[in-house]
């Protein structure tokens, strides 16, 4: 991943690094290896590799800094699998909501990549409706913003929510070195 990323920004100028990691992330590294991407990642020295400061967030989170317009905001991105996040006041928390316990399974397994596989378009958006709706009745936010690649297969938004946009990270990417 380094050495692609450093050909493609080969004639670039920058300072620091941000990275949007598909997992969790303690103290600014990945604490598990990614389940969708190759390994090597936990213990792995950024800053070196890049030769410069390197901030690594969840994925999900960094998506959420780059959406937030103030308040208490929960993000769900829906993609792969379920990412979340909630910021209060400006400060970050990711969240793996994804992998609490829905139905006969997780809410990942029902409004990620492999329940739209699985039960199709129209009763995805049901789970994924519901799913939303019982996380914002526990979390309580000012502003729900529905992010990841999914969000375009939505026939609608539920109430009280905006759609993100996967361009947020890279100002997510920005606004954590701020």
């Amino acid at each position: 991943m380094v050495s692609e990323v450093k050909k493609l920004a080969a004639d670039w100028t920058y300072d620091v690094v941000s990275i949007g990691y598909p997992g969790p992330v303690l103290s600014g590294r990945p604490s598990a290896e990614p389940v969708n991407l190759g390994r090597g990642w936990v213990a792995f020295d950024f800053a070196q590799a890049f030769g410069r400061p390197v901030k690594v967030m969840n994925d999900a989170a960094l998506q959420a800094l780059g959406s937030y317009k103030g308040g208490k905001m929960l993000f769900l991105g829906l993609g792969t699998g379920l990412g979340s996040a909630l910021i209060a006041n400006g400060v970050v928390k990711p969240m793996e909501l994804g992998h609490l316990p829905y139905k006969k399974g997780t809410y990942e397994d029902y409004v990620g990549r492999a329940g739209l596989e699985r039960v199709g378009k129209k009763r995805w958006q049901r789970h994924v409706a519901d799913v939303i709706e019982r996380l914002m009745a526990a979390l309580q936010p000012d502003e729900t913003v529905i992010g990841g690649g999914n969000v375009k297969k939505l026939k609608a938004l539920p109430r009280r929510c905006r759609a993100g946009e996967n361009a947020n990270a890279f100002r997510g990417g920005f606004r954590l070195w701020l």
